[in-house]
């Protein structure tokens, strides 16, 4: 699963970055999550996570899509009911898949209200290709950059491997493998127009959630979005705005729950005061400052008499 780098995003929003700084900010992550990947720097700093603190951080991840998801969630709550039922109807069929189901619900909901209309007709765009502005690979990792390395470390690389060990334990995936793949990926996009992307938890959460067992998941979305890319380029963004949220929200809700569900794998009663105070802090600030917070705890509670780290 690909998402956008969400710390990244929401500077560039915030601060009007130009197009330039966005893709600059891309190539600055590539060269930053190589290097975490060729010098094993990723595979240390997660070697070195406590049990808890990921525990933790998947928690954090699973309360804070259910809470987006209910907020997404009330701008219909008829809708919302109507899409957890069919969640809860259809999630194991092999013949109406539920998230096939929900989309095109969702695109007949557009249709109904009339707001397919002012979509264009297909159309093929294909994608420029970009020169990098070497100049602002600093102010764009200065301004972004360093703060959404410790969220990628946290969710798309330690959060994601624990999960594919969860799903497929028979399979190996490894923190140094997320990284390298991130690297290479935002090396390359940039110069098309891409934006910094990663990995995430949630997305795997969601794409196993919904039926997702094997690479093929990638190569049919891929191939759609890419589709959508070439032929609705006008379009795309009215259609996703159009979308009804309140499906989205019910999705993630229930994604968000699915990720929680990992709480019963906690085996010590010690473990959760750590867990505790890294999902206090992601929630309440962000995942960053939680991991931050929790590997404090973990330290100074090892330090105390006669206690082991969580």
């Amino acid at each position: 699963p690909i998402e956008p780098m969400k710390a990244l995003a929401i500077m560039a929003i915030a601060q009007a970055w130009s197009p330039d700084k966005v893709l600059a900010s891309g190539l600055a992550m590539g060269i930053t999550w190589l290097l975490f990947g060729l010098t094993g720097a990723m595979t240390w700093v997660s070697a070195n996570t406590p049990r808890a603190v990921t525990r933790g951080i998947q928690l954090a991840l699973g309360v804070q899509l259910a809470l987006q998801g209910a907020k997404m969630a009330s701008d219909s709550w008829g809708i919302a009911v109507g899409a957890l039922l069919i969640v809860l109807l259809l999630q194991k069929s092999r013949h109406a898949p539920a998230a096939l189901v929900l989309v095109l619900s969702g695109i007949g909901i557009m249709a109904f209200q009339g707001k397919l209309a002012s979509l264009e007709g297909l159309s093929l765009t294909l994608p420029g290709i970009r020169q990098a502005d070497l100049r602002l690979l600093w102010p764009a990792m200065r301004d972004g950059g360093l703060s959404q390395i410790p969220l990628t470390a946290t969710n798309a690389v330690i959060a994601t491997v624990a999960l594919i060990r969860e799903y497929w334990p028979e399979r190996t995936v490894t923190e140094r493998q997320l990284a390298l793949n991130m690297g290479v990926m935002n090396l390359v996009g940039p110069f098309i127009g891409g934006m910094p992307l990663c990995h995430g938890a949630g997305g795997l959460a969601g794409q196993y959630f919904f039926g997702a067992r094997t690479g093929g998941t990638n190569l049919i979305e891929g191939t759609i979005e890419i589709l959508l890319g070439l032929f609705l380029a006008r379009s795309i963004g009215t259609l996703f705005a159009a979308f009804p949220m309140a499906i989205v929200g019910a999705m993630m809700s229930v994604v968000g729950v699915e990720l929680m569900k990992f709480a019963r794998l906690v085996r010590t009663k010690g473990e959760w005061p750590a867990i505790g105070v890294t999902v206090a802090l992601s929630v309440a600030v962000n995942m960053a400052v939680g991991f931050a917070a929790g590997i404090l705890f973990c330290l100074l509670w090892e330090r105390r008499p006669g206690r082991k780290a969580p």
